[in-house]
């Protein structure tokens, strides 16, 4: 047991010397004002803002950049921070009108603060008479739909690996989410760091997502298995797990916001009322096909079925000669590679930052319990479902409380059937 978490300390401290290259190194936080504007997903560039102290006194002005980020480095303090919008695009305008917030900076700490854009002429229209006001309606409901199937097939990504560890292990993995951050870091690293073209670092920072996974099991998990660790005790060592993974993510990565090389700020294109970036449609079909394809090996190749015989019971398919520990390690690495890829399309969505996979990851386990627990296909539609409600629910909430309308529906969803749309009824006693 000794050697292997030996081992196993020894290919973590490999992954730090890999991540700790100049180009990742960066500031562990800042103190100060920050903010990102988008519209219907894409970053908008060139917006100016202006931030003053409560007394009006002058601080900075500064304009948004290719990324449609901007910060402003203050003293602790209440802050004046105005959009000007006669800089915003010409079909853009701020959710609510208000263009004026009032954060407060508190000692080493960053306050971000939030404009909400829309297209012109979509706030307050869903319920009136007026033709265009409808036409606006359902153009802005279709982009959101979009936009939700995007981000559910990138949860579907990581919920998929997420999914299929529990069903073959019963493990609950909290450290997972540090397994999407770490495939878009490893991706940044090779990209930016090494000049490499995303392409070829994304495939490079899979298989290196999937090795990491293999090890994980084979020098840690598998090791706690045979020892007899119980499943609630190896869940809140996946809690430190995350713990340390993300903070030293943080450390060599640093607390900044960052982007790829390549891809970042494409030209939107219109098919037909839906606006996006070209690289959005290749993402969801690259999402699309890897899940199809994992789908379709767990229905009909050998491994597939070994672990779904696994998964239903490992002590009857250790019985008739499955080699169980290998095919859950198959399993971790399948896992970590996909989780790996679900955090490369989650960068090209948005900006990279150590936190990434945290932020999502209880998006990720609301997928997985919608769908059924242990299943690959109910962690597909369970995630779908999250990602349409938390997008197209921002027609009538907040985009701040986008999130809390998936967990309501998560909650209403197992109120009627407990066990997940596709899980399957289970005895107890």
């Amino acid at each position: 047991m000794r050697r292997a978490v030996i081992a196993f300390t020894a290919f973590l401290g490999g992954l730090i010397f890999l991540l700790a290259s100049p180009a990742q190194a960066g500031p562990a936080g800042c103190q100060g004002l920050k903010g990102t504007l988008k519209l219907q997903g894409q970053p908008v560039n060139g917006v100016k803002i202006a931030v003053t102290t409560e007394g009006g006194q002058p601080v900075k002005e500064v304009t948004t950049n290719a990324q449609g980020t901007w910060e402003v480095p203050t003293d602790k303090g209440k802050f004046k921070v105005t959009l000007d919008p006669g800089s915003l695009p010409k079909n853009a305008e701020v959710r609510g009108g208000g263009n004026v917030r009032t954060p407060t900076v508190f000692e080493g700490n960053c306050s971000t603060v939030l404009f909400a854009l829309q297209a012109k002429g979509v706030a307050g229209q869903p319920q009136g008479d007026d033709e265009s006001g409808q036409s606006s309606f359902w153009d802005t409901a279709a982009q959101l739909t979009f936009e939700g199937l995007n981000l559910g097939l990138i949860i579907a990504l990581a919920a998929l690996g997420l999914s299929l560890i529990y069903g073959t292990t019963g493990l609950t993995n909290f450290a997972h989410g540090e397994l999407v951050t770490l495939g878009a870091v490893l991706a940044y690293m090779f990209n930016v760091g090494a000049g490499l073209h995303l392409i070829p670092a994304a495939v490079l920072a899979v298989a290196l997502g999937g090795a990491f996974g293999y090890a994980q099991d084979r020098l840690f998990w598998g090791q706690l298995r045979r020892r007899g660790t119980g499943t609630i005790a190896m869940m809140i060592i996946s809690i430190g797990v995350a713990l340390v993974m993300r903070y030293v993510m943080l450390i060599f990565f640093g607390g900044q916001n960052e982007a790829y090389a390549q891809y970042t700020a494409q030209p939107g294109i219109q098919v037909g009322p839906i606006s996006a970036a070209p690289k959005n449609f290749v993402a969801m079909g690259i999402e699309l096909a890897v899940l199809l394809l994992v789908g379709f090996a767990l229905l009909r190749t050998r491994t597939g079925k070994a672990a779904r015989a696994v998964s239903d019971n490992p002590a009857l398919a250790a019985s008739s000669g499955i080699n169980v520990d290998r095919v859950i390690r198959t399993i971790w690495t399948l896992g970590g590679g996909i989780a790996a890829l679900a955090g490369i399309m989650l960068g090209l969505s948005q900006n990279l930052k150590y936190t990434m996979g945290q932020d999502i990851l209880l998006l990720i386990f609301a997928g997985v319990t919608l769908g059924g627990l242990g299943t690959a296909f109910g962690a597909l539609v369970g995630s779908l479902v999250v990602g349409l409600f938390i997008q197209v629910s921002t027609l009538w909430v907040p985009p701040e409380l986008k999130s809390v309308g998936a967990l309501v529906v998560l909650i209403i969803v197992l109120l009627v059937r407990p066990q997940g749309i596709l899980g399957r009824r289970e005895r107890i006693g």
